[in-house]
């Protein structure tokens, strides 16, 4: 079993719009939504949701009034400012326990916090393992974790090879939680000045996972200075570029559809998207 994430340090690069074209060039994959803050992967392969599960992230505290004596405490040592007038809110409380620890009343628990649900799906090109994190939740590098590790088990059941994970921007925890245990990281970027800072930092993340690291240039034909520009840095940091797709108006058509790229009808991007899926299939040593 291989296993193939997608990442783009920057977000809003077209990471989701290459990995629905993949899932449907794959043949037999494990699709995984790891952008679990906000994702969007289901609006292009329409997903039928088979089990929805609960996540919980972290804990809350809790304050029970028949025990509470309105002593103050708890809220003078709140660092997060959390409880005001015998009441916790939810969305500041980072169940740092504090407020259980020094109530002489013992009047506060700390309770597991319902912070999403994940779920297991069928689409048209394999099973899907995605999640939904609350607003304002955190662990999302926790929910991330639990998503991959289902999808590793289902491509064990279905003797599935392949695992492809459409990762979240940036550098946090769950991008982190994303690249742990990966083959690849195929790493998509556009000519951009926010795209070109964010790539170098993505690329030197990835190499701290040591799998294969591979850089995509989306939009390219948009700024060829910049283009230019990203695979001078991309040989500096020893990736190899293996892939360029230009900017089609296509490519937002399918979106506006919720459908993959690769299923509506002839652009200019479908071309090197099938040819960037083949760098990959030899990088992985999959087909």
């Amino acid at each position: 079993m291989k296993e193939l994430t997608i990442i783009s340090g920057k977000g809003g690069t077209g990471k989701t719009s290459i990995l629905g074209a993949f899932a449907t060039l794959a043949g037999k994959s494990v699709i995984c939504d790891c952008d679990v803050d906000a994702a969007n992967l289901h609006i292009l392969l329409q997903p039928n949701i088979k089990e929805t599960h609960d996540f919980y992230g972290e804990k809350k505290a809790e304050i029970v009034p028949e025990l509470c004596t309105n002593c103050g405490k708890c809220e003078e040592l709140c660092q997060f400012q959390a409880i005001q007038q015998g009441q916790i809110n939810p969305y500041a409380c980072e169940g740092c326990a504090v407020c259980y620890h020094v109530c002489p009343a013992g009047a506060v628990n700390i309770k597991p916090h319902l912070s999403g649900q994940w779920y297991i799906s069928e689409t048209k090109w394999g099973p899907m393992v995605h999640a939904k994190l609350g607003i304002a939740q955190g662990n999302s590098g926790l929910l991330v974790n639990m998503v991959r590790k289902k999808a590793r088990e289902i491509a064990r059941e279905q003797s599935l090879p392949l695992i492809i994970s459409d990762g979240p921007p940036g550098i946090g925890c769950p991008v982190i939680s994303s690249l742990a245990g990966t083959d690849m990281a195929l790493i998509v970027t556009e000519p951009t000045v926010s795209g070109i800072h964010d790539l170098e930092r993505i690329v030197k993340v990835a190499a701290g996972f040591g799998c294969v690291s591979a850089v995509c240039i989306n939009k390219y034909n948009l700024d060829e200075y910049n283009c230019r520009y990203i695979e001078d840095l991309a040989e500096r940091l020893q990736v190899p570029v293996i892939g360029r797709i230009p900017y089609d108006l296509t490519v937002t058509e399918a979106v506006l559809q919720g459908i993959p790229v690769t299923t509506l009808g002839k652009g200019d991007a479908q071309g090197p998207i099938q040819e960037l899926w083949q760098q990959v299939g030899n990088l992985l040593g999959v087909r």
